[in-house]
Formats: C-alpha cells, structure tokens, sequence
C-alpha cells in the first residue's frame, strides 16, 4: 500500500524521516511516497485533506480534527524552543500595537503564540518563514517572529530579540511548546495508523541510533545550512517528545486547544485527538 507523507525540508524532519523513506528500516509492506513542503503549505493542504500523512503546525490543528488524527511519534514540542519575537538593532522600539510585523504562516503555531503574548498587535504580514529576516532589515515590516534554523544566525545578521514567545507559553501555561505535530486521516484503519505511527518511531531511533552523523538526505534537503546549524536544529526540535508525546506531550497539545478556542472565541472538540498509543 502506498501512503502520501508530508514534512518539511528542515533537518529535524528530514532527520527524523530519513530511514523511513529511504528504506533503511523495513516498512512492513508499506510504500511511502515523500512531499516535502514550507510548513504553511503543509497547514494548506491538510485544510484540504490532500495527504495521507502530514506535518502540521499545532495551529491549525483546531480546523482539521474532524479528518485527521494526531499520531504520538515525528511531532516537535519541548522547552526553549519556541519561536521569537525581533526586529532590527537600530530601529527605536515603536508601541506593539504599531508595529508592523511579519508571521510566518497564518494558521501556524508561531501565529497563535505571538497572539496569545500580543493580542493588541493587528498589522501583521504573513510571509514564508524564510522571507522574515530580509523583510525586517530592509524596512518592509518593523518586526518579525522567527522559526526554524533563523533562531541561530539572526544576530549575525544585525538583529535584535524582542522576546522568547516559548518562554512565554512556558511561563503562563507550565507547558512544553507544541510545536508541530503528525497527523494521519482518519479514514485510514487504525491498524494501519498504528503501523504508521511504529514506523516513524523506529525511523527516528534508527537515526538517533547513528547520531551526530548528519546523513546525505538532511544535508540535501538543509541548503546552505552548516552541519553545526543542522546539528543545533536536530538538538534542538528532536526529542524525547518526537519519540512519543507521551502524557506531557498530550496534557501539552490538550492545553494549546483550549486556549486557541479563548482566542478565537470557538468551541473546539478536544475529544479524540490521539491516536491510541500501543507502543
């Protein structure tokens, strides 16, 4: 059987789907087919129910529950990981609420956490994450949230932390930070999304198993990223959490719900949202 898997070409999840999809663990019949995507397009398309299995960011989470599940293994949460809040070093800190910032993807986490910290900014720019940096110190927004390997190199690029908006989720919720997560349609058999679910955790242990060697596929994928960028990204998004979400990661995405629905002032269901762990 053949099963569509998307993810991002980020080296925590090329890192994490490398065995799987290049066949260095036995796929147990399964034939997976690779979409590698920017986040954001992943968000679109699970909207669209597109993929048999994707990466999501926990933002959209709330509006695709009723077709797709939240599988336990390949997600990204943990602590001092969260996105942050910057802008140019130069620049005399306007007011939030005037500031003209750039988000990377409106149906993203990053989104809701920067919302959840400033619910008095309203002129936001949504733009791919990789666009931020340059449209802060070319003056096309004021300031921007960050994501990804960008968390690394922005001081070298003459930019300035406003704040950590992982730190502040961890504060005001005692929380690790969902960040991103795998999610499988529901119209898939259960025992097949447990086969699924096993097969992404033995891929990430085979490459755990073979760390801190970096492998030709998170290097092809990673651009021009240093190996000790795609290490720091690795350390950083891949845990124990993407192992398994365990109680923590659960309690973890259960509280990100409720708050997305204070936000968004929706009934979410948060019933059912995991697939049951049989590991």
């Amino acid at each position: 059987m053949k099963l569509t898997l998307g993810f991002s070409p980020c080296p925590n999840d090329t890192f994490i789907f490398d065995a799987l999809v290049n066949n260095k663990i036995d796929t147990e019949g399964l034939e997976v087919e690779p979409v590698l995507e920017d986040v954001q397009t992943l968000n679109q398309w699970a909207l669209e129910g597109k993929l048999d299995i994707t990466k999501i960011s926990y933002g959209v989470l709330p509006l695709i529950l009723s077709r797709y599940i939240v599988l336990n293994a390949g997600g990204a949460l943990g602590k001092g990981v969260g996105p942050l809040f910057i802008t140019r070093n130069d620049t005399d800190l306007k007011p939030v609420e005037e500031m003209t910032i750039a988000i990377p993807g409106e149906q993203t986490t990053a989104h809701m956490l920067f919302s959840l910290a400033y619910p008095q900014a309203r002129k936001k720019k949504f733009l791919l994450f990789s666009e931020i940096e340059d449209a802060i110190l070319t003056g096309k927004v004021d300031a921007g949230v960050i994501i990804h390997e960008n968390r690394f190199t922005y001081q070298e690029k003459g930019l300035l932390k406003i704040a950590d908006l992982g730190e502040y989720w961890e504060t005001t919720t005692s929380n690790p930070i969902p960040l991103g997560g795998i999610v499988m349609k529901r119209s898939l058999d259960v025992v097949l999304q447990r086969k699924m679910d096993s097969l992404i955790r033995k891929s990430l242990e085979y490459s755990f198993e073979h760390y801190p060697a970096v492998t030709d596929y998170v290097k092809q994928h990673a651009q021009e990223m240093s190996e000790t960028v795609m290490r720091q990204h690795i350390d950083l998004y891949v845990n124990n959490y993407s192992l398994s979400l365990g109680v923590d990661g659960r309690s973890a995405v259960k509280k990100f719900i409720d708050i997305y629905s204070e936000l968004h002032q929706t009934s979410v269901n948060g019933t059912d949202l995991f697939l049951e762990n049989n590991l």
